[in-house]
């Protein structure tokens, strides 16, 4: 069969650009169904291949697809691996410089590109909507569409503004895609983006080859290293906290566990080598914070842990799917104590911290930026948040939630995506930068630039000063220097690396008595989050129902059939069977010293010290022992 694409030939478009033979399970309806006009709603889980649904299409159709997403790091991610396989996109977001936000918008006007990225908050913009209204659209996708819900667990203001966008290009079909989403979510989705009818495709949310497990323990450190070191094979361990990714990472090391972190924090280098490093298996396990994930495709990940519990079940249902996308068995644990559940309770007062604390905050990031009262609208300022929260004395934690409701409540757009990687674009043609006077050192920058780096005359291409520097065998300050003489002489455009998370005005600084709080934005966010805490409580704390079951059923899958793998379905097994050697053993030596840990049976029995609590405390359940905190007793 013959590789080459025709314009309406999607699975030779697959095979073309991306060498794949066959469409995953839900993918081709999803592109017929656009493909035919439809607006669509597409669930697919993490590692469903989402993307695909929509560049498929955008290069199918004539003129130019609209990605709106909210993950600046996942645009960059994307642009690049399109131009890998040859296809041309760009991105826009407020992090850009204004050259490099010209230069984006020429390429989409003049049909240079068939993919633009957008982050939502460009939609505020009214100049950003006019010079919308230049280009050619044939396809609107809206990626992570749960943000659109103010039912879902991330809702995000500026997602309201894509309705209205959408009359801009009245014959291009909507596309809405996300990894998890509730029923009443799924319903309000098609209603902001005023579907034109009920159409989803969706996929179940059971992972068949997936076990979820539970495991209690009130020293997490000890149960972390027992469950590494009784399984195999690549792993992410996910923690709330920057700190202790990297102080579990030193902890594994020190067992002889193959292990490095990752986080918000690190610069873009760092990330980027340490990505690689995991995904080339030459580290085992990652410990991360919930940065690490989103686009990493890789397959063979055995077992994902949670070392700290999840604020959502649909966060922890994209983060547990990331183990097993090869289909073959893996683990998804999280390890719980029983202090978890105050602090998932400290969590809501965090996240929702009292409406006068919030104001505060908005006023001192006004001082901070030193923004005048009436200015600032529609105005970039970068914000080291450590900075300021430790010029006024605030925690760390409410204060990030402050300028998160307010974001939710259009006063200031807050990103803390640190990771902007160093672009430079050259500006002369060939010849005038033959004819250029430059020093020894400059000159080598820009030979290394033009042999090392395509593309460079058309658009910015990312860059590494650390590779320059290892390649010319010079110090990384000669080469920022040599970058900035080249720029100085306008031979180039060069955006140095940021590592500093900004602040937009999306409207002029206000006076703190007039910053209001919306019922939807505080009070019913407030009142959903307690239901999510509430739902994860459950899952983690119940040991009588099967844990994907009750994913399943929080997810609108009623009646979903237990799945006979999770630690809670593997009890009810041993619970059933008939009273075996290893029990009957237990029960005599419990018999014996009438009371004894159950650490000291755990290693009498040898083997999966868990597997032998599940049995101790199966007896337990029907009454044969007591169990007592750590101690086993004769019953009665």
């Amino acid at each position: 069969m013959s590789n080459k694409a025709t314009p309406r030939d999607p699975l030779g478009l697959l095979r073309h650009y991306w060498g794949y033979d066959n469409f995953r399970p839900m993918q081709h309806e999803i592109i017929t169904s656009v493909l035919d006009g439809h607006d669509t709603l597409g669930l697919l889980p993490t590692g469903g291949g989402k993307s695909l649904t929509f560049q498929v299409p955008a290069l199918a159709l004539d003129g130019l697809t609209i990605v709106i997403t909210p993950l600046i790091s996942l645009m960059k991610d994307q642009v690049d691996n399109l131009a890998r396989v040859g296809i041309k996109a760009t991105c826009l977001h407020s992090g850009l410089t204004r050259a490099e936000y010209k230069t984006g918008l020429e390429r989409c006007r003049y049909g240079k590109v068939r993919l633009l990225y957008i982050s939502p908050e460009k939609l505020q913009s009214e100049s950003f909507i006019a010079e919308m209204r230049t280009l050619q659209v044939s396809l609107i996708v809206v990626d992570e569409a749960h943000c659109i819900s103010q039912w879902g667990y991330d809702f995000r203001p500026s997602y309201l503004e894509i309705a209205a966008v959408r009359k801009l290009f009245p014959d291009a079909p909507l596309l809405a895609l996300t990894a998890t989403a509730t029923p009443e979510v799924v319903d309000d989705i098609m209603a902001r983006l005023e579907f034109r009818g009920r159409n989803v495709f969706s996929m179940s949310f059971a992972r068949d080859n997936l076990s979820y497990i539970v495991r209690y323990a009130e020293v997490k450190e000890q149960k972390l290293l027992q469950i590494l070191q009784n399984t195999s094979g690549c792993s992410i361990v996910y923690t709330r906290s920057r700190r202790r990714t990297r102080e579990i990472a030193d902890l594994l090391r020190a067992a002889g566990i193959s292990a490095d972190f990752y986080h918000a924090g690190l610069d873009p280098d760092q990330k980027s080598e340490r990505q690689t490093r995991w995904k080339n298996n030459e580290v085992r396990v990652m410990v991360a914070t919930n940065a690490f994930g989103m686009g990493i495709d890789k397959p063979d990940v055995r077992l994902v842990v949670h070392y700290d519990i999840p604020p959502s079940i649909e966060e922890y249902y994209q983060e547990a799917g990331r183990a097993g996308r090869d289909g073959r068995p893996a683990f998804a644990v999280v390890i719980a104590a029983r202090t978890d559940k105050g602090l998932l309770t400290r969590r809501l007062a965090e996240a929702f911290p009292p409406k006068d604390y919030i104001r505060r905050v908005y006023e001192l990031v006004g001082n901070f930026l030193n923004v005048a009262v009436g200015s600032g609208f529609e105005k970039l300022y970068a914000f080291d948040f450590a900075k300021f929260c430790m010029l006024f004395n605030l925690r760390e934690a409410p204060t990030r939630s402050a300028l998160t409701l307010l974001t939710r409540a259009g006063y200031i757009e807050y990103s803390d995506e640190t990771e902007t990687r160093s672009r430079v674009m050259v500006t002369l043609d060939k010849q005038e930068l033959y004819d250029l006077r430059l020093d020894a050192v400059s000159d080598r920058v820009l030979q290394m630039l033009l042999r090392t780096y395509t593309g460079l005359f058309s658009d910015f291409q990312y860059i590494s000063e650390p590779m320059l520097s290892r390649t010319l065998m010079i110090d990384q300050q000669q080469v920022y220097e040599a970058l900035l003489t080249l720029a100085r002489e306008r031979a180039i455009v060069y955006v140095p690396r940021r590592s500093t998370p900004y602040i937009l005005y999306t409207t002029s600084r206000e006076l703190p008595r007039y910053v209001e709080l919306p019922l939807a934005v505080y009070e019913h966010q407030r009142a959903r989050m307690e239901a999510r805490l509430e739902a994860v409580k459950r899952y983690v704390f119940s040991r009588t129902d099967c844990r994907q079951a009750m994913m399943l059923e929080y997810f609108g899958q009623k009646d979903a059939e237990d799945c006979g793998r999770c630690d809670v379905c593997r009890s009810r097994a041993v619970a059933a069977r008939p009273i075996s050697e290893i029990e009957a053993k237990i029960i005599e030596m419990v018999g014996v010293q009438r009371s004894m840990p159950a650490s000291v049976i755990c290693r009498w029995a040898g083997g999966d010290a868990d597997e032998v609590m599940a049995v101790i405390r199966s007896l337990a359940d029907r009454g044969r022992l007591r169990l007592t905190g750590v101690m086993v007793s004769a019953a009665d």
